[in-house]
């Protein structure tokens, strides 16, 4: 008798299946926002996970109105540093920089990332010749005691807005000050979650795609699979599961609402006892998100405006409690 068809092991969405190229993760795509003019990334810490009590705000929800259990994960938001201004052009393949203003003041920190050239005011820009504007920034990772390296990342931030003339003034404004996710953000509205995943390093075709384990009586292997396809053609597909990398892969995480953001005064509402696991204490500014994300304690992660937003946000999120129980175990 034949053997019952069934959904294929592992998704074929994220194809191909390797390492990411850095830790850092990348913001490959900007969503188009009408309106005032505002930034529209930033980054954080991954530290950890806890849970909230909050008054279900869902409207659609069967326990509208009542107070619910909703996990969070807590993400350290230091402020970040405006080390240039980009203007971008439409060229033959794409979007290319063709202008750059640097601040007068960069932290020596920074030097190790990008070379040290004297800054050259950019000349002759016109309003019709920019495509887009951005503003390039770099992290602050010595004000957090949890990450243990302290060079700073750098990376691109673009400017939303209705007009060219609008994002250039607020570049402009921004060029040399710090950002704090207050400018990018608040309570109650959603964000892309992009993050490199734990890496788990060469594993098997069972735990990277969820294959069934041979029978006990197959010959020398149990960990394998069955076949690896038909005689014609007469190569291996792609299709077929095969051991490799798992982890350490970019992904994007859509819609997860912002529950909470507090300044660095208020790290004693969050903080748990004995610390958080891998990480310790929060000592920053700090945001609560909605569920859990991709990556370990310490990852650096990307929020950015969501591109596919279908729920409206949130005016208030009324929190009545906030667990701040040990995560050591017993």
């Amino acid at each position: 008798m034949a053997t019952p068809h069934h959904s294929r092991r592992g998704s074929m969405a994220y194809y191909p299946r390797v390492r990411a190229k850095k830790i850092g993760a990348e913001i490959r795509s900007w969503p188009e926002i009408e309106g005032k003019s505002k930034i529209q990334a930033f980054a954080g810490y991954k530290v950890g996970m806890t849970h909230i009590q909050v008054t279900d705000y869902r409207k659609t929800s069967v326990t509208a109105g009542k107070t619910i259990m909703v996990p969070v994960t807590v993400v350290e938001v230091p402020p970040i540093n405006v080390i240039a201004i980009r203007y971008y052009e439409d060229g033959d393949n794409g979007l290319q920089v063709f202008a750059e203003k640097r601040a007068e003041q960069i932290e020596k920190e920074v030097f190790k990332r990008i070379p040290e050239i004297k800054n050259k005011e950019p000349k002759n820009i016109e309003i019709k010749d920019v495509a887009d504007v951005r503003l390039l920034v770099n992290t602050n990772p010595q004000l957090v005691t949890g990450i243990p390296t302290k060079t700073p990342e750098i990376f691109e931030v673009r400017i939303s807005g209705s007009t060219i003339a609008d994002r250039i003034k607020l570049a402009e404004e921004k060029l040399g000050k710090e950002l704090h996710f207050d400018d990018f953000n608040s309570t109650g509205s959603f964000v892309d979650v992009i993050s490199v995943t734990k890496g788990k390093g060469f594993q098997g075709v069972v735990k990277r795609f969820g294959v069934k384990l041979l029978p006990r009586s197959n010959r020398k292997h149990r960990r394998m699979i069955g076949t690896l396809g038909p005689w014609h053609p007469d190569w291996v597909r792609n299709t077929v599961p095969q051991a490799g990398q798992v982890g350490l892969h970019q992904r994007t995480i859509h819609n997860i609402r912002i529950m909470k953001t507090a300044t660095k005064e208020q790290v004693d509402e969050i903080n748990v006892k004995g610390g958080f696991l891998k990480y310790g204490l929060v000592r920053n500014d700090y945001i609560l998100l909605y569920g859990s994300i991709s990556g370990p304690s310490k990852r650096l992660i990307k929020m950015r405006d969501p591109a596919r937003q279908a729920v409206p946000n949130t005016d208030k999120v009324d929190i009545t409690y906030i667990s701040r129980e040990s995560k050591q175990g017993d």
